[in-house]
C-alpha cells in the first residue's frame, strides 16, 4: 500500500458521548491512533481495558485524566500512559475545546469494561 497523508479532514470519523468527535488516523488489527475532540464539560465514563495499553497525548487544551481515582491534569505537549487493567476516565473540565491523540495497542474498541 502506498503511503498517504492522513488528517481529520480525510480520516474515518465517528461521534461519541455528548458531542465528542473521533478520527481514526491509524486503524489496524494491531494498533489504533485516534484524534479526539472533547468540547468543554464532556468526557468518557470510568472504565478499563483487559488487553489494550493506551497513551493519551494533548494537542490542544487541558485534559483531566483520572487513573485509579487520582486526577492528573495534562496540557498541550504532555501525555500519559494507561496500562491494561488500570481504571481511568478522560474529561475536559476546562472552558475550551480539548484535542488529544489516543494510541491503543492492541485496539481498545471491543476491550472496554465499564467500572
Amino acid at each position: 500500500m502506498p503511503a498517504k497523508i492522513i488528517s481529520p479532514a480525510n480520516a474515518e470519523h465517528y461521534t461519541w458521548g455528548n458531542h465528542c468527535d473521533g478520527w481514526f488516523l491509524v486503524r489496524t488489527p494491531e494498533l489504533n491512533i485516534i484524534e479526539e475532540r472533547l468540547p468543554p464539560g464532556t468526557g468518557e465514563t470510568r472504565h478499563h481495558h483487559d488487553r489494550a495499553r493506551q497513551f493519551f497525548y494533548v494537542l490542544e487544551g487541558e485534559l483531566t485524566m483520572e487513573i485509579e481515582y487520582h486526577d492528573f491534569i495534562l496540557k498541550a505537549s504532555e501525555g500519559i500512559e494507561i496500562a491494561p487493567g488500570q481504571v481511568h476516565q478522560a474529561a475536559n473540565r476546562s472552558h475550551a475545546d480539548l484535542r488529544i491523540l489516543v494510541t491503543s495497542q492492541p485496539p481498545s474498541h471491543g476491550d472496554r469494561i465499564e467500572d
